[in-house]
C-alpha cells in the first residue's frame, strides 16, 4: 500500500470486554476481580487505545514554538543522530550519548562554546548499549544482560571495556537497562518487566538491583517495579527516586505514573497492586495470597503524574547556572504516549522539592505535540546537566540533543 494511503493517525480499540457472573459461576471471576462481599453479578468493561502521533522533522520552526520557563532558551545541541537514548557528562564538557539501536556510544564535545557540539565520535561499541554513568573517571555502560566499566581519557576516548558482570536477565517487553551510583558508593542498575502484568518466573525482573563498583555480589535492592527508566538521589537527603511506569490496557487514565521513594527490600507491588493501592484484575497474587495481604506488603507512590506519559530519564539538579530555586529539584523526560485515545507527554517536566520532599510536578518543556495533538516531532528519553550548568536533553525519533540555558 502507498504511503499516502496510511492515515496520520489512528485511534484502535484495543479491548472492550463485559462479563457477568454471579456466585456460582465456579472461580472465573476469582482469578480477575479482587475479593468481595457484594452479593450482586459483577460487571467490568475496558477500553483500550492506539493513538501514535505522526512524527514530524524537527525543524527551526518548530523548535522556536517550544514553550519554557521566562529566562530559559533551548537549541539543539546536535543533530543527524540515529537513535540517541542515555546521556550522561562529565566536568571537562564530554557529554557521552548511548544508541541502543546501532550498539554505540558516542562522544560529544562543544569545543568552542557556543552551545553545540562540534566534536562527534563512536567511541564504544558494544551490542544493545543503553544505561550509561560515569563513576570515578570511568564511564559504565550497561546492556540487556551485560555491564561494562571503561576508562575516560583526557581527550574523552575510552580504553577497552571491561566486563564486569553478564548476569542481568533476558531482556523481554522493557530491555532498557539504566545505571548509577549512589551515595554509599554503590552500583545500581534497573531491570524492567518482561511483560505488561505477569507473574516473572526470574525474580531479578521489575526490580533494582545493587552491586559493588566491580560488578560482584548483584543481588535485588527494591522489586515490584515494572520498568524504572528513570532514578537518581536527593542531593540533600541521600533518598533514592524513581518514576515507574504504569501498567498498559487498563484505561485512558490508569494505571499512573509513580514517584516512589526507592527503599531497600521495599516490594512496590507490580504487577498485582497499583496507583494508591488498587487491585489490578488481570493478575492476582500468587498462592493463597489475597490482594489485601500484598496490599499490605506493598510500598506505595508517593505521587502519581498522568497515566501513559512514560517517564524516561531523571536528572536533579546541582549545578549553578539556574536560579537558585532550582536547586535540588528533579528534571524528568515524558516520552510520551501510544496508547490512549488523547496523547499525553511529549515533554520535560520540572520536579518540585520542598525541604527534601517532592511537592508537585511542572511542565518545563512543552509543545512537543502539534497540529492539535495529531503530530509530534519529538519523544524524549535521557537527561544530562554539562559541565557550564546547561541541561541536555535527548529525542530518539529525530536524532537531535538539545540544550536548555538560562540567561539572566
Amino acid at each position: 500500500m502507498k504511503r499516502w494511503l496510511y492515515p496520520i493517525f489512528f485511534v484502535f480499540v484495543f479491548v472492550g470486554l463485559v462479563v457477568s457472573c454471579s456466585d456460582d459461576d465456579d472461580s472465573f471471576w476469582d482469578s480477575l476481580i479482587p475479593e468481595t462481599e457484594e452479593e450482586d453479578p459483577t460487571q467490568s468493561q475496558i477500553n483500550g487505545y492506539v493513538f501514535k502521533p505522526e512524527l514530524q522533522p524537527a525543524t527551526d520552526e518548530h523548535v522556536q514554538q517550544l514553550e519554557l520557563p521566562a529566562g530559559f532558551n533551548i537549541q539543539k545541541f546536535a543533530e543527524g543522530l540515529v537513535n540517541p537514548r542515555i546521556l550522561v557528562a562529565n566536568n571537562t564538557g564530554h557529554v557521552y550519548v548511548s544508541d541502543r539501536q546501532e550498539g554505540l556510544v558516542l562522544l560529544l564535545e562543544d569545543t568552542n562554546g557556543d552551545g553545540a557540539a562540534e566534536r562527534i565520535e563512536t567511541v564504544a561499541e558494544i551490542d544493545q548499549a543503553h544505561g550509561l554513568t560515569i563513576h570515578q573517571n570511568r564511564l559504565y555502560i550497561v546492556t540487556i544482560r551485560e555491564i561494562y566499566a571503561a576508562d575516560i581519557n583526557s581527550d574523552g576516548t575510552l580504553g577497552e571495556p571491561q566486563l564486569l558482570s553478564d548476569e542481568l536477565p533476558d531482556g523481554g517487553q522493557h530491555p532498557n537497562r539504566t545505571i548509577a551510583f549512589g551515595p554509599d558508593g554503590m552500583m545500581y542498575v534497573t531491570v524492567g518487566s518482561t511483560c505488561n502484568t505477569c507473574h516473572e518466573p526470574n525474580e531479578k525482573h521489575a526490580t533494582v538491583l545493587r552491586a559493588n563498583p566491580d560488578g560482584s555480589d548483584l543481588h535485588i535492592y527494591a522489586e515490584g517495579l515494572r520498568n524504572t527508566i528513570g532514578f537518581g538521589w536527593h542531593p540533600e537527603t541521600g533518598e533514592m527516586w524513581g518514576m515507574d511506569h504504569g501498567i498498559d490496557w487498563l484505561g485512558d487514565t490508569e494505571q499512573m505514573e509513580e514517584l516512589n521513594r526507592i527503599e531497600e527490600g521495599a516490594d512496590y507491588g507490580w504487577p498485582y497492586i497499583y496507583d494508591n493501592g488498587k487491585y489490578n484484575p488481570v493478575d492476582r497474587p500468587q498462592g493463597d495470597t489475597t490482594y489485601q495481604e500484598y496490599l499490605a506488603m506493598t510500598t506505595l507512590p508517593l505521587m502519581l503524574y498522568t497515566a501513559h506519559a512514560a517517564p524516561m530519564e531523571m536528572e536533579f539538579y546541582t549545578a549553578d547556572q539556574f536560579p537558585a530555586d532550582y536547586q535540588g529539584d528533579a528534571f524528568i523526560a515524558m516520552r510520551g504516549s501510544w496508547n490512549r485515545s488523547n496523547p499525553v507527554g511529549y515533554k520535560l517536566v520540572r520536579l518540585h522539592f520542598e525541604n527534601g520532599q517532592p511537592s508537585h510536578f511542572e511542565d518545563f518543556v512543552s509543545d512537543f505535540l502539534v497540529n492539535g495533538n495529531r503530530a509530534h516531532f519529538g519523544r524524549l528519553v535521557g537527561l544530562a546537566t554539562h559541565a557550564d550548568g546547561s541541561l541536555l536533553l535527548s529525542d530518539d525519533t529525530n536524532g537531535v540533543i538539545y540544550r536548555i540555558a538560562y540567561q539572566q
